[in-house]
Formats: C-alpha cells, structure tokens, sequence
C-alpha cells in the first residue's frame, strides 16, 4: 500500500469532505505536506483556494503540481512572508482587493525547533511566524469572514504544546532560549488565540466557527528542517528514517485539520486530533489545562495586537 493511500484509515476521511462548491479557503504554507494536502481535498471538493506561500517557486511548483492532480481545480498562489508583518498587510489587501468575503482561513503554515532567530519585526521566529503572522492576517481578513454565512478558521497547533504555556514576560526568549520549549510555547499561543476569540466572537453573537487541529505526528518536511539549516546531517537523517518508519503519511496528518475545516457540527474552541493521538481518524483532542485559560487567552491577546498593531475590533469577552 503507497504511503498516499494510507489516508483511508477506518472514521472519517477525505472522501468525507462536503462539497465545497462555491466557498474559498485560504491555506497558508500550502506549498508541502498537511498544507498541500488540504488545499488539495478543499479544491477537490469545489473550494476554490488560495496558496499562501512564502516561496514563489514552490508556491508557483504548487500550484502546477496540484491542478495536474486536480484537472478542473480552482486554485491560485499568493506571496505571503508570515515573519514579515509588510507581507501579512500587503496579502490581506490584496485578498481584500478580489474577494468581498472568505469562507475558510486555514492558519496551517509554521517553523518547528529552529536555532534562536528574529523576524523583520524583531520577534522570536517561531513565535513570530506560528503565532504573530498568522494573528495579524486572522485579524486583517476578519472582516471577510465575517460576511460568509457558515465561515470558519482552523488553526494548527501541536501535541508539542505540552511543553509549556506561554511566558508573556519573556515572550521572545531573550532570557534563555530552548527551542523545543519555544516550539511548544507558540503551539500553546496557537491554542490560546482560539480559545480567545472564540470567547470574543461569541460574546459579539457571530456565528463564526474557530477551531483548532493537530496532525500527530505526520511525515512532512517540518521535522528535519532545522537540522537542514544548521547542517546536522546525521538529525536531518534520523528525522528522514522517524518519518519513513513510523510517521502516518501528509494525507493521513491533514485529516485533523480538513475536518476542523469541514465537517458538520465542528464546535467553536475545538480540538481535532489523531484518536491515537500520533495517529489515526480524526476525533476530539486531549488539550492542557493552560490552554483554556481565560486569563492567558486575554493577556496574549492585548499582547499580540499592541505587537502587530492589528486589532479586530472585537470587544472584551465576557
């Protein structure tokens, strides 16, 4: 059985997908693995769908490989920089210049244990890209989604996020940095932000669905990436064999996220994992107790829109 097949696992699966007819979705970090996989069963299903890529080669390699796999699909790549807030606002206006109203955000793309970095904005890079990036587009394309009538956004956290809550004394890690904590920390944000807004969204009386997903753990090219980058080949190698061996394949990693994203009666606030917890059907997900904090989701919040200088006009949540 190819690795591609291995998503038809017993519950729910891609063939599962409503039709998507007449929705579009954008799907960050849609150029490899979970990402491309659910921009692909989204256009498969009739969604048209924007790839949101940092790289234009791989965007625009995306783009062609994805409509050779889908003859009649409605896709089109975007330059979005997730560690450039410049990039975020000029992929929102531009989006805003296009489209009236978006009927799916999936926040999917994300840097996983890297070396101590910073964004052009001056933020830690895993925090700056998992968390902040995609905090200020979900506030500049709000409005958008807003105006679709069954709207959703599905954000992509981690069984890392276990590794701790956030720090929002040192949210850069300028005090001691230790990447996997880092990575675990912007998962958590990850969580925080949907449990945040779903608050806010619901004490405005929106019908807007946000909810969260994780993969397990899922053969893609985020594991070894960092390994790559610093030139540890023997990591880089052990991560290629964990993903040959025991990591589910993309397809079976990006169903979490496509039923977050599309099944009937997903809840606001909720969080879809492998039953197996690395692996497996898409059901309900185990979440530390930290991440439904709503003291934590508040402080994260007045502290990611005075660092992005988004705000979603959105009031407090009662």
């Amino acid at each position: 059985m190819s690795r591609e097949r291995g998503a038809g696992m017993p519950g729910w699966t891609a063939r599962d997908i409503p039709d998507q007819s007449g929705r579009t979705a954008v799907v960050t970090g849609a150029n490899s693995g979970i990402g491309y996989v659910t921009a692909r069963e989204l256009a498969r299903r009739g969604a048209r769908v924007l790839l949101a890529c940092r790289s234009e080669v791989r965007g625009r390699a995306a783009e062609a490989r994805l409509r050779r796999e889908v003859p009649d699909a409605q896709v089109e790549f975007a330059p979005l920089d997730l560690a450039d807030l410049a990039s975020v606002r000029e992929f929102a206006a531009g989006f805003g210049a296009g489209h009236d109203s978006l009927d799916l955000l999936v926040n999917n793309a994300g840097v996983m244990a890297l070396p101590y970095g910073r964004t052009v904005d001056g933020f830690e890079t895993q925090i700056g890209v998992n968390h902040l990036g995609h905090f200020a587009l979900t506030g500049l394309l709000l409005p958008h989604l807003l105006r679709a009538p069954g709207a959703r956004i599905v954000s992509l956290s981690s069984g890392f996020h276990a590794l701790g809550d956030v720090d929002l004394g040192d949210l850069h890690g300028e005090r001691g940095y230790r990447r996997w904590i880092a990575y675990g920390r912007s998962k958590t944000a990850n969580l925080l932000f949907v449990h945040e807004l779903s608050r806010r969204l619901a004490a405005a009386g929106s019908d807007l669905v946000v909810a969260a997903a994780h993969p397990g753990y899922a053969d893609t090219n985020l594991q070894a990436a960092a390994a790559k980058q610093e030139g540890r080949r023997v990591t880089e190698r052990v991560m290629g064999f964990a993903n040959a061996v025991i990591a589910q394949p993309a397809a079976s990693g990006a169903l979490p996220t496509l039923y977050a994203a599309t099944a009937p009666g997903v809840r606001p606030d909720a969080f879809i994992g492998p039953k197996l917890g690395w692996r497996g059907a898409p059901v309900p997900s185990w979440r530390a107790k930290w991440t439904l904090d709503d003291a934590s989701g508040a402080a994260l919040w007045s502290a990611s829109e005075r660092l992005t200088s988004v705000s979603y006009g959105l009031g407090a949540a009662r």
